[in-house]
């Protein structure tokens, strides 16, 4: 258990780095989308709510996809089961980038003061998301055993999308006014980012693991 705990302390403190300058990324982009859309909607917010949302769409279902590739990849390093290693794989792609990208910014915007909208897009929206999330899955099988480093890169860009994705719904879907709160936003999105996310990728699938937990490549030899 001891072991365990550090472990995952460990993993978080690595991390960190990659969440907080996601996190900067994602507000960057958020800013310059409202910058450049404005004239466009005559300041209207929620002309532009409407645009974050619609991105957020965009960014959510690619989010689940880099989170199954990164699950199922992890996972399928350790144990070769197929059916299990889906299983993870979705698990860790649906559940867990719900969490980062609706739950965890619906309760920031409800703390911040703003009257939050639940949206659930595996139960409103599933064609849109369970296509990205099934061919991350294909895709963490053959990023396991063709490339170099899968999991890192995986690791990468799911945490830069997983920002991007946090921030558009907490301002799509209720703190419209969120530049004035920016300092408290990118402590939220750096925690909506960071602990989700690497449970997702790293700490979930090696729960999984009934192995003796060595990758397969070391059981083979």
């Amino acid at each position: 258990m001891r072991r365990g705990l550090k472990h995952l302390r460990e993993e978080l403190f690595s991390h960190l780095p990659f969440s907080i300058f996601s996190a900067v990324g994602g507000m960057i982009l958020v800013a310059v989308l409202a910058f450049v859309g404005e004239p466009f909607y005559g300041g209207r917010e929620a002309g532009l709510s409407g645009a974050f949302r619609e991105l957020f769409h965009i960014f959510h279902p690619v989010h689940m996809l880099f989170s199954a590739t990164a699950t199922t990849a992890m996972f399928w390093r350790y144990e070769r089961r197929l059916v299990k290693a889906c299983i993870v794989g979705f698990l860790g792609a649906v559940v867990v980038c719900g969490i980062s990208d609706i739950l965890m910014p619906y309760v920031s915007g409800l703390l911040l003061g703003a009257k939050m909208e639940i949206h659930i897009c595996v139960i409103e929206h599933p064609q849109l998301v369970l296509p990205f999330t099934l061919v991350g899955i294909a895709t963490g099988f053959l990023a396991a055993d063709h490339i170099v480093r899968a999991t890192f890169f995986s690791h990468a860009a799911h945490v830069l999308v997983s920002s991007t994705a946090s921030l558009l719904y907490l301002v799509s879907f209720g703190l419209t006014d969120w530049v004035h709160q920016a300092g408290l936003v990118f402590i939220f999105v750096v925690l909506a980012v960071m602990i989700p996310c690497c449970i997702s990728d790293i700490i979930f699938p090696l729960l999984a693991v009934t192995a003796d937990g060595r990758p397969i490549s070391e059981h083979r030899h």
